[in-house]
């Protein structure tokens, strides 16, 4: 009975020590990523000019609404390891619908855009312009389940070098509040 004990808390400590080294350092930083998934499940990562940016349910926040004459999108996430500390991808009364891509252009009536919260000698909020390199793709959408999944990219310009921040490979899958 002992060793049995033994062995299996054993286990336990190597899967933890395996599991606990692959989230904080990956050799290829789209290993850290969440799996693409259209369950629910939660997750939202991009790269941040090739950096992993990863919610670790510090806060996530995820609503479709109809306000106003219109639907509204928001879906925000954050990494306090990174210079952009918090990505939001929105609509302003404009649907979403599964299988559709969007451009992400500015946060205006009728769009769809990114945001980031980034900080460097000051904290600037940056959105997507028109014009710009940014989509969206609605991969899952199911108002019964509320649950939506998708992936994205865009650009946005360092609000201080005006150098561009290059956000690739994002993906999320998560329910929605209505």
């Amino acid at each position: 009975m002992k060793n049995s004990i033994l062995t299996i808390l054993t286990s336990l400590i190597l899967i933890l020590s395996i599991s606990c080294s692959k989230d904080e350092s990956c050799e290829n930083p789209i290993e850290c990523l969440p799996a693409k998934t259209t369950t629910g499940e939660g997750t939202f990562g991009c790269l941040v000019n090739g950096k992993a940016f990863v919610e670790k349910n510090n806060y996530f926040n995820c609503y479709y609404q109809f306000v106003d004459d219109g639907f509204y999108f928001s879906l925000s996430a954050e990494d306090e390891n990174q210079i952009i500390s918090q990505i939001i991808i929105g609509s302003v009364k404009s649907k979403i619908e599964e299988g559709e891509k969007y451009n992400l252009s500015e946060n205006s009536e009728g769009n769809h855009y990114g945001e980031c919260s980034v900080n460097l000698n000051e904290h600037y909020d940056v959105t997507t312009k028109s014009g710009g390199f940014g989509f969206l793709e609605i991969t899952k959408f199911d108002e019964e389940k509320r649950i939506v999944s998708g992936i994205f990219e865009f650009d946005i310009i360092n609000p201080e070098t005006g150098e561009i921040i290059k956000i690739r490979e994002g993906r999320f899958d998560t329910l929605f509040t209505m």
